[in-house]
């Protein structure tokens, strides 16, 4: 093809238009006016904040199952497996934290022991004072 020759585009000049732009670099964005200066908002990826909620401590009820599972060289592990529950159920209920009666239930079973042992084993129900 017989066409005209490519024109190269001709470079912009090197010197600022004015003062103002001959402080700031060329690739940084103009200052943001005095009025909305302070008033920025978080990046688009930013994780949003809330305040959180204090951690409520739990009513402690002591009971005897360590010792009752102790004294039947019973771990954690396998008495969860007998009860059939989790042993990070069996480490709250250790550590005093309050559980379902069902719960209560299952490891009486797992202990080999009575329904009527369950005052022996959790102590008085604290919902029946």
């Amino acid at each position: 093809m017989t066409g005209a020759p490519k024109q190269e585009p001709t470079p912009a000049p090197t010197e600022p238009a004015n003062e103002a732009d001959a402080a700031a670099p060329a690739n940084t964005p103009a200052p943001l006016p005095p009025s909305i200066a302070g008033n920025t908002l978080p990046p688009a990826n930013a994780t949003p904040t809330r305040a959180k909620a204090p951690r409520r401590q739990p009513t402690l009820h002591p009971n005897n199952v360590r010792k009752l599972r102790q004294a039947a060289m019973m771990s954690k592990a396998e008495l969860a497996r007998r009860a059939g529950v989790s042993p990070l159920t069996i480490n709250r209920v250790e550590s005093g934290w309050p559980c379902r009666m069902d719960t209560k239930r299952k490891i009486l079973e797992a202990l080999g022991l009575s329904p009527s042992a369950r005052e022996e084993v959790f102590g008085p129900d604290p919902e029946a004072s």
